[in-house]
């Protein structure tokens, strides 16, 4: 199990102590630091069934500056987010073919 995580978002944290109080210790991967390619990005939107506009952080400045009013195709926001990761919801659990996003943080559950 891998987890997408910020160390500085309550709800990242309260997922991850679902996780381990599972007793399971995932992968923790802290994605502002080591944003992920590409290549592991359209993974996980795979696995949770999504476009990235659903897995987009409407509220974060850079979304209001750099996509709000705009019109993007899927590999242009991909782009965006990889530039700028804060843009990327949070928490994002995967566990082999599946993935979750961890709000609520009980979603995580079903990755057990």
């Amino acid at each position: 199990m891998k987890i997408y995580h910020n160390p500085r978002c309550m709800k990242s944290r309260q997922t991850l102590a679902l996780i381990e109080a599972a007793g399971i210790q995932p992968e923790v991967i802290r994605y502002l630091d080591h944003v992920p390619s590409k290549e592991v990005l359209l993974d996980i939107l795979i696995k949770l069934n999504l476009k990235p506009t659903d897995i987009l952080r409407k509220g974060e400045i850079a979304y209001k500056e750099i996509i709000k009013g705009k019109s993007f195709g899927d590999e242009e926001l991909i782009q965006i987010m990889l530039e700028n990761p804060k843009l990327i919801e949070r928490p994002i659990v995967v566990r082999g073919n599946k993935a979750i996003l961890g709000r609520p943080p009980e979603n995580v559950k079903d990755l057990f």
